[in-house]
């Protein structure tokens, strides 16, 4: 995919140097510093124009939050979209102080997120609509083979989940096989998320909105990963069995 913006995008999000990270290698092990606190971090890999990464972070000030992508132009739209989300107003001169204590728009490719975070340094993955990569020979193209779930794994930390939403059955279907084949458990599994209208709680991405406003199911689950998540996943399964 290749997105055509307006003149002059490289040099905008370089500007908002306390939002956008361009050189998120550099802070391999580092993020916990850059943000300033031992809050969790919560990343969405590949976040699009950003709505759901801006949206959930003002929500949820206690947790840091990291959109990632690797076009400048998305950068862009998700900056403006985390600006109105945080209510906030800039004029050029004032951006390259724009600060959102909890947020960071971190321009990279996901091919390579193992080089950007250490071990264990995440808490959660969002998988939010990915390229579906319909055809078989691009099925190690996507986000939820297990090339990349392996390296997600390496990220997450004791309490880690991968929190996966979508619109293609096809994919939805690859992903469970994948988290099943690697012996990964699952929970929360829904054929069609909003079949009971949307929750007022819940945030929304750009195409969930347009796709479930077309009566489309969105298909979503969670992953369980870290080892005291995993404790806690299989103590509730086993407490449900005895009641």
């Amino acid at each position: 995919m290749r997105l055509r913006g307006r003149k002059g995008i490289r040099e905008d999000i370089e500007r908002q140097k306390e939002l956008v990270v361009l050189n998120a290698k550099d802070y391999k092990g580092k993020w916990a510093e850059l943000f300033g606190n031992n809050n969790p971090i919560h990343a969405e890999l590949g976040m699009g124009k950003g709505r759901f990464i801006s949206e959930i972070s003002k929500k949820y000030p206690n947790i840091n939050f990291i959109g990632v992508d690797m076009y400048d132009e998305l950068i862009r739209k998700a900056s403006e979209k985390a600006k109105n989300a945080h209510e906030i107003k800039t004029d050029e001169e004032s951006e390259s102080t724009l600060s959102i204590p909890n947020l960071k728009l971190m321009l990279f490719n996901i091919e390579h997120i193992e080089e950007a975070f250490a071990e264990g340094e995440l808490e959660r993955v969002y998988l939010n609509f990915s390229d579906p990569w319909p055809k078989k020979k691009h099925a190690r193209r996507r986000l939820t083979h297990p090339g990349f779930v392996e390296k997600y794994q390496q990220i997450l930390n004791a309490n880690g989940e991968i929190h996966l939403k979508t619109d293609s059955q096809s994919l939805f279907e690859f992903s469970l096989n994948s988290f099943a084949d690697m012996g990964l458990r699952m929970r929360n599994i829904s054929l069609n998320l909003h079949v009971d209208g949307i929750h007022p709680d819940h945030v929304m991405t750009e195409y969930e909105t347009k796709f479930a406003g077309q009566g489309m199911n969105i298909h979503r689950c969670e992953v369980v990963i870290g080892e005291k998540v995993l404790a806690s996943h299989l103590e509730q399964l086993n407490k449900a069995k005895t009641e």
